[in-house]
């Protein structure tokens, strides 16, 4: 029989339902998402994104969010650019 495995309490102190999922958070003071990643074995609590800053209004500010940011949303799942691109700035339907 599997031995049952312990949560990890990053999730719980973050409130997060599991690794890699992102969740708002409206009473941080200064950010508006957090997120407990995990990649390759390493386990990283990110926080991310500016409260109450208005993204992804125009396909160009887009545009020139991935230009500043690409090298850090390249980085992956470890890095705070990559988890706002996912979540504040996905491409429009």
């Amino acid at each position: 029989m599997p031995k049952p495995q312990k949560k990890d309490s990053r999730l719980e102190r973050a409130g997060v339902s599991g690794y890699n999922k992102p969740k708002r958070t409206p009473g941080h003071p200064t950010k508006s998402h957090i997120v407990v990643a995990r990649s390759g074995g390493k386990t990283k609590t990110i926080r991310f994104g500016e409260q109450g800053a208005k993204t992804n209004q125009t396909p160009a500010q887009r545009k020139k969010f991935m230009s500043r940011h690409g090298k850090n949303i390249a980085i992956g799942p470890m890095s705070a650019a990559y988890w706002a691109a996912k979540v504040k700035w996905p491409k429009k339907k």
